[in-house]
């Protein structure tokens, strides 16, 4: 069979989309509002600006036949030694309580070990979970991401396909991380995945999303979208490391929503793309929730990063941690926006911010645009800042000691994201080490 292309952007085409998925007709009311919504939405002042994206000659959906499958030996070779090369294989079988991976619009394999069964939880790539849990993603779908919250979210909406449904019961704890892994396949394509994690009462688990993918002379477009809500007394340890290639703009909506005494720790580096914009909001609706946030930002040549956490304090005895750390190295951008508001009668609301920038040559950037809002008397928020290069003294003593000068670069780099690196699971720290090492010295 030919592979099934879906290229524009119009209601005809997502109604096709719609029904290769055999969606039911709520879904489909629910793209074909986004569309309109998109349509009706101007882009950013200077997102407008960007005359490569196209819309219209975008790809939105692909199909090229390969079988989904839970057994590795069912897999393309070439799709397998893209895994294999990123030792994911390995992880799994040593690290993984489930592993779920997507080539562009599909996932090709989906695999979750017997005992998560057994305790009931649900992982699924949200196509399946739409066919087998229809009311549970009715229930969520939407609720906490809405279409109305940028275009970007509208498009997701209406284009969507693929991404993870987690779904743990009340007071489950899983004691092996859950993974899923993105990758971009094909150039002027779309990917656009819509990821919902929902943890009940007490429930607790660790979730990691990687994405990559190769270089093209023509960009490619990654719109991905994630809802997640924790109940009362739920944890999640929430990792996400992306390595796009630097052809893809990269857009991601992210919104967490933290009911009473929960907790959320989110750990995220960003170091692929031509242009991020990631802005994860945290909303601290219960009382004594927590969020601890952790992120480290490399923009290189040509590259564009304008991330930066938001938390929304609106319950009482609320706590938030947010450390982040960004490189910018041979003319790369870092924009950091942070943003932190503790509503009135979020009383004994605490906020710790930290943003440190790394300048690594003279013709780079780094630039931070904090917002704290404090409509609260009874509440307490600190913000520091700085921006430094590498001081030439240490760069001359490390370079005495018989290292280059890009293996001490990486070394002082290593040592000011070191809050990050020990926050990642044991099995992925030496790749992760290996990763800045190559972007330092430009062998990827």
């Amino acid at each position: 069979m030919k592979p099934l292309i879906i290229k524009g952007l119009n209601e005809d085409n997502i109604r096709k989309i719609s029904e290769i998925k055999k969606e039911p007709e709520w879904m489909l009311r629910k793209r074909i509002r986004a569309y309109r919504i998109f349509k009706s939405m101007p882009l950013s002042s200077w997102l407008s600006k960007i005359k490569e994206i196209e819309f219209e000659k975008l790809t939105y959906y692909t199909d090229k036949n390969i079988p989904k499958s839970d057994k590795w030996e069912d897999i393309p070779e070439e799709v397998r030694e893209v895994l294999n090369n990123l030792n994911l294989l390995e992880i799994e079988k040593r690290f993984l309580a489930g592993l779920s991976t997507q080539f562009d619009s599909n996932i090709i394999y989906h695999k979750i070990k017997k005992y998560l069964k057994k305790l009931g939880v649900i992982y699924l790539d949200t196509d399946r979970a739409l066919k087998k849990h229809e009311d549970l993603v009715r229930e969520y779908f939407g609720k906490i991401v809405s279409p109305r919250e940028d275009k970007f979210a509208a498009l997701n909406t209406a284009v969507w396909s693929g991404g993870s449904f987690i779904y743990v019961p009340e007071n489950t704890k899983v004691e092996l991380p859950i993974h899923t892994f993105f990758r971009v396949e094909t150039p002027l394509f779309g990917q656009f995945e819509r990821t919902l994690i929902i943890l009940d009462k007490g429930a607790e688990m660790e979730y990691i999303e990687g994405c990559i993918a190769p270089y093209y002379s023509s960009y490619s477009l990654h719109v991905g979208v994630a809802e997640i809500l924790l109940k009362e007394n739920a944890r999640l340890k929430h990792i996400a490391i992306q390595n796009w290639s630097k052809n893809i703009y990269n857009f991601v909506i992210k919104k967490v929503h933290v009911h009473k005494n929960a907790t959320i720790e989110w750990i995220e580096s960003n170091i692929g793309s031509k242009i991020t914009i990631k802005h994860p909001s945290i909303l601290l609706f219960g009382d004594y929730a927590r969020a601890n946030i952790l992120s480290m930002n490399y923009a290189s040549q040509g590259q564009i990063l304008d991330v930066g956490s938001k938390v929304f304090h609106i319950g009482k005895n609320t706590k938030s941690k947010i450390i982040s750390k960004s490189i910018s190295r041979k003319g790369g951008k870092n924009i950091n926006r942070g943003k932190v508001v503790i509503n009135k009668h979020a009383r004994n609301a605490e906020n710790y911010s930290r943003c440190d920038m790394l300048l690594l040559d003279d013709v780079s950037e780094g630039k931070t645009i904090p917002s704290n809002i404090i409509e609260e008397k009874n509440a307490n928020l600190r913000y520091e800042a700085m921006t430094g290069k590498i001081e030439d003294e240490m760069l001359f003593y490390l370079m005495s000691r018989g290292f280059k000068k890009e293996e001490a670069e990486t070394l002082i780099v290593l040592g000011f994201i070191k809050e990050l690196i020990k926050e990642f699971p044991l099995e992925y720290t030496a790749e992760f080490n290996e990763l800045i090492r190559l972007e330092i010295e430009n062998e990827i």
